[in-house]
């Protein structure tokens, strides 16, 4: 992704909110009231240092063998994830960072789009932002994330954080330490 992305950022942000609303701490009324150069904004704090944001393009089968590249138009973000240092760090343990603004469009979903997007993520955390920790919130009823997230090596570190937009629930708390291998690769 580009900061020039904004409205391909912003299309699958309002897409994200829409299908799955207790998978991040943003509403979607609050989300489709911001203005474009808010969009502009995000997509810049997305791209900027101590960030990594992976997307995956949507290129339509017709148009994909039809049309020449640079005819196609814009393509859809079909797929994010984005992993960012974490502030404040928790002292005595290895650098963290939080995977956060995570979303596979529903027609990708069991793809296997979601776990090569999480290996690059993992390899990003490591290498890019020099983390030795990826953490990341579950919310407390997507037992489906949890699974996946498990499945890759993820754990339950036992912590559980109020969840904003509805204090009466819960996130969970996953971490995965990465390898040595992951950050020095």
């Amino acid at each position: 992704m580009v900061a020039g992305d904004w409205e391909r950022l912003r299309a699958v942000r309002l897409e994200m909110l829409a299908d799955t609303p207790a998978a991040y701490v943003e509403s979607l009324e609050s989300a489709q009231e911001q203005t474009a150069g808010q969009w502009r904004n995000r997509a810049v704090a997305m791209t900027a240092p101590g960030s990594v944001t992976f997307v995956a393009e949507e290129i339509p089968e017709v148009l994909s063998q039809e049309l020449p590249q640079e005819t196609r138009g814009p393509r859809t973000f079909c797929g994010l994830m984005r992993m960012v240092v974490k502030h404040p760090q928790e002292a005595n343990r290895p650098l963290q960072a939080m995977l956060i603004s995570v979303y596979v469009s529903a027609p990708h979903r069991g793809t296997g789009l979601a776990d090569e997007l999480l290996r690059r993520s993992v390899r990003a955390a490591a290498d890019e932002l020099g983390a030795g920790l990826l953490q990341l919130g579950v919310h407390e009823d997507n037992s489906r994330a949890a699974g996946f997230y498990a499945r890759h090596g993820f754990h339950d570190t036992g912590r559980r954080e109020v969840y904003p937009l509805d204090t009466s629930r819960k996130e969970i708390i996953m971490e995965r330490e990465l390898a040595r291998a992951e950050r020095d690769a």
